[in-house]
């Protein structure tokens, strides 16, 4: 956005793609919990037409591919920031980047052998980007982890279920991707287990076919958060029926107020919760320790499995990198400040994607950044030492190689 303001601007990314967290961390199953009407991206043209009401994994990631095509942009790939701190003795973002290069062949002919490099950009502005989900979220302190046999991995590597067809697999976390990923194992023939510890909202992904999302969006328009909360949730009990006595309790806080102030969703339901209410994903407590071929669990009992997939979320990993602990807080790596006042720092930095409102909150971040950068892009050039302002700007993007 920036871009089409007149605004040089160089976008890092340390994989080898664009939009790589689609490509090569989803599942093939995955669609959009939401209608496409709501994940689209600013100054984009709709989703082609024949694009389902949720698009699927593969149709989401050809709309970021046509997207970048549109507005040309092109990121330099495999660039992985290591540091990023800002100069003030210079006024600029010192941002150095790691980035992986071949150097010819190997010792006798072998394969391509590889080497680092190092480069330091100088940028008056600096847009952190890297989102709420950069990293994957293991779960810390649980018992017996390092002793258990079987297979181990995060939802972010989980592809599909026929993998698993006839083991017994452990899925731990309920949200939106542990449901999801139950309902794929169990389509494909595994046995399957969902760790539930905490409470959980779980609503109709439509009512009276209307999307839960749109329809809550357009009652907050016009009625207070705890009405809109009461509202779905007698919806929701009236099409899903009482979800307690299947180990799915409800939290007193409504869906939205609980996703307001933590950012946790609820989730959607799209067929799990009917495989749980005949048995064939089975709902267990908490895990107090794993042992050697399986998980033992808070209310005593044992069970083996042939895998454990972790459902855990993601994270931030802004404080890996960027140095500074003002406008960033170091224990979750979110800005401090609550949307909407949650896009902009000091000394020129920024920050999108951190709003925990999905695309939408994104959106918005874009937008704000991308207009102030450009006002302050265009007062500097109009003002009256314009020539000194020009040669300090074209230094934005200069590079020193290392």
């Amino acid at each position: 956005m920036a871009k089409a303001r007149g605004v040089p601007s160089l976008v890092l990314e340390k994989d080898a793609c664009v939009a790589a967290s689609w490509r090569e961390r989803t599942y093939e199953r995955l669609r959009l919990h939401l209608p496409r009407g709501f994940c689209e991206l600013p100054l984009a043209p709709p989703f082609p037409p024949g694009t389902p009401p949720y698009p699927t994994r593969d149709q989401f990631i050809a709309y970021l591919d046509a997207y970048a095509r549109a507005f040309a942009v092109e990121p330099r790939l495999g660039a992985r920031v290591r540091v990023a701190a800002y100069d003030a003795a210079i006024g600029f973002w010192r941002v150095t980047v790691v980035e992986d290069t071949a150097s010819g062949a190997g010792a006798r002919g072998g394969a391509m052998a590889s080497s680092s490099t190092e480069t330091e950009f100088l940028s008056r502005w600096l847009v952190v980007a890297t989102g709420e989900n950069a990293e994957p979220a293991w779960p810390e302190g649980v018992e017996g982890m390092d002793a258990y046999r079987g297979a181990v991995m995060h939802t972010s590597s989980y592809k599909r279920g026929d993998e698993f067809a006839g083991n017994k697999v452990l899925v731990v976390g309920c949200g939106n991707s542990g449901m999801e990923v139950s309902l794929d194992l169990c389509n494909n023939g595994a046995a399957t287990s969902m760790v539930v510890r905490d409470k959980i909202h779980v609503l109709p992904r439509e009512i009276l076919g209307i999307s839960t999302f749109g329809l809550s969006v357009f009652l907050l328009k016009w009625f207070p958060i705890k009405w809109v909360d009461a509202l779905l949730l007698f919806f929701s009990r009236l099409i899903l029926g009482n979800i307690d006595k299947y180990g799915l309790r409800r939290p007193k806080i409504g869906p939205l107020q609980i996703k307001r102030s933590t950012g946790k969703t609820p989730v959607l339901d799209i067929g799990a919760l009917r495989k749980i209410k005949n048995g064939e994903i089975k709902v267990v407590p908490a895990i107090n320790c794993f042992t050697e071929n399986g998980a033992e669990f808070v209310d005593g009992h044992r069970e083996d499995f042939d895998a454990v997939i972790f459902a855990t979320g993601y994270k931030s990993n802004v404080p890996s990198w960027l140095k500074e602990d003002e406008f960033f807080s170091e224990s979750d790596g979110f800005p401090r400040k609550a949307f909407p006042h949650s896009w902009r720092g000091k000394n020129g930095l920024y920050a999108t994607g951190f709003t925990k409102r999905g695309l939408l909150g994104t959106s918005y971040d874009a937008a704000m950044i991308a207009a102030d950068i450009a006002h302050r892009w265009t007062k500097a050039l109009a003002g009256p030492a314009t020539a000194a302002a020009h040669d300090d700007s074209s230094a934005d993007l200069q590079q020193h190689q290392r």
